[in-house]
C-alpha cells in the first residue's frame, strides 16, 4: 500500500471520528441545540460511534486514528502497521500527519455544521470544550495520569484484540471506547488521543469563534456610551500538553506490556 494512501485513509478516518466526536459535544452543549442537555452518556456513546465509524473509513490503512494507537504498536514489536505497511521512520510520519491533519479539518467540519449555534452561545468554555478536553480539577500531574491510564487501557485492549477469535472488529473498539468514556472520563474528559485534542485546539484557536452579542447594551451614557469588552478567546494552551503528552505515555506503556501478556 503507498504512504499516500495511507495518509488519505488516516485522514478521512480521523476526519471523520471528529467531526461526529466533536459534534456530539456540540449537540450537547450548545445552548441552542436540539441535544441540548442530552448528558453525558450521550457524549460517550456518540465518541463511540464516532470511532466504530471512522474505522469503517480508514479500514484501508489499519484505521488507527489516534497517535498513541501507532506509537503503541511500534512499542509492541510489531512488524507492520497493516498486511502490506511496514514500520519505518517514514511510514510513521504519515501516519501522525494523516492523523493530525484529519483531526484539523473534521473539527473545522464540525464548527461549519454548528456555525449559528457558535455564534449564539455565550459560553466561550463551551465551544473550547467542543473542540478540545478540559480537566474538572486542574491539577496537570493527576490530569496526566488520568490520560496515561485510559490510553492504556484503550492501546492494551485494542492490542488484545489482534490476539483473540472474536470478529467484532470496528464494534468492539466503539464499545471500548464508550467504556472508557463512562467509567475513566470523568477527571479530564477522556482525550485518549492525542491528534483528537491538538488538532481541534488548533482549529479553535484559528477559527471566528468569538462571541458576536445579539444585542446592545445601553449604559448611563447613552448608545454612544463604550460597550463591554467581548470575552477573549482562550485556547487553553497551558493544559494542552496533557492530552498529547498522557496518551503518548499510555499508548507505549501497553505495547511494551503487550510484549510480555501476548
Amino acid at each position: 500500500m503507498a504512504l499516500g494512501e495511507v495518509f488519505v485513509s488516516e485522514l478521512l478516518g480521523t476526519g471523520t471520528l471528529l467531526l461526529l466526536g466533536a459534534g456530539v459535544v456540540a449537540n450537547v452543549l450548545l445552548t441552542k441545540s436540539k441535544g441540548f442537555n442530552g448528558g453525558w452518556l450521550l457524549i460517550n456513546f456518540g465518541w463511540g460511534l464516532a470511532v466504530m465509524a471512522g474505522v469503517f473509513v480508514a479500514f484501508k490503512s489499519g484505521a488507527h486514528l489516534n497517535p498513541a494507537v501507532t506509537l503503541g504498536i511500534i512499542a509492541s514489536g510489531a512488524d507492520n502497521f497493516a498486511a502490506d505497511v511496514p514500520i519505518t521512520f517514514g511510514s510513521t510520519l504519515v501516519y501522525l500527519a494523516g492523523e493530525m491533519v484529519g483531526a484539523f479539518l473534521g473539527a473545522v467540519l464540525c464548527f461549519l455544521t454548528y456555525r449559528k449555534h457558535f455564534e449564539a452561545e455565550e459560553d466561550e468554555r463551551k465551544k473550547l470544550w467542543v473542540f478540545s478536553t478540559a480537566p474538572e480539577i486542574r491539577s496537570y500531574g493527576w490530569n496526566f495520569v488520568t490520560e496515561v491510564i485510559g490510553t492504556f487501557v484503550l492501546v492494551f485492549v485494542i492490542l488484545s484484540f489482534a490476539k483473540t477469535p472474536s470478529q467484532l472488529g470496528p464494534l468492539a473498539v466503539a464499545l471500548l471506547v464508550v467504556g472508557i468514556g463512562a467509567s475513566l472520563g470523568g477527571p479530564t474528559g477522556y482525550a485518549i488521543n492525542p491528534a483528537r485534542d491538538l488538532g481541534p485546539r488548533i482549529a479553535h484557536a484559528v477559527l471566528p469563534l468569538q462571541y458576536k452579542a445579539t444585542s446592545v447594551a445601553v449604559g448611563v451614557g447613552g448608545p454612544g456610551a463604550a460597550q463591554p469588552a467581548r470575552p477573549a478567546k482562550d485556547s487553553d494552551w497551558g493544559y494542552a500538553w496533557v492530552p498529547v503528552a498522557g496518551p503518548i505515555v499510555g499508548g507505549v506503556l501497553a505495547g511494551l506490556l503487550s510484549q510480555v501478556v501476548f
